[in-house]
């Protein structure tokens, strides 16, 4: 049974999907993998963050860009948040809005 990807709302999917060209098509590689394998796919690909949060790491000619996403049961990945980075270190303001949407669907799904 492969995973099934969603999404924190619709404006996380609209972001995501609105990244720059080869940002998006990374994402849309990396997603067909996770669903096939499930959603570690080690690094440079994802990495865990701590806490059940986790991020896939986008690569390509116009940057880097992140999608923090975590896992429920019945191999589900729920994508919360995405932004470009600008710097060599995740910012703290990134991490905390991926925290608070995992915190609110785990609640949600307990």
């Amino acid at each position: 049974m492969d995973y099934t990807i969603t999404y924190y709302s619709e404006s996380v999917a609209d972001e995501i999907f609105a990244l720059p060209d080869t940002l998006a098509a990374r994402y849309i590689v990396l997603t067909r993998r996770m669903v096939a394998l499930g959603p570690n796919l080690g690094e440079p690909h994802t990495k865990a963050f701590g806490e059940g949060l986790y991020e896939l790491r986008l690569k390509g000619a116009e940057g880097i860009a992140r999608v923090f996403f975590c896992t429920l049961v019945g191999k589900r990945i729920v994508m919360l948040h995405s932004f470009v980075k600008k710097s060599t270190k995740t910012p703290v303001a990134e991490k905390t809005v991926a925290l608070s949407r995992m915190k609110e669907i785990k609640h949600a799904n307990t």
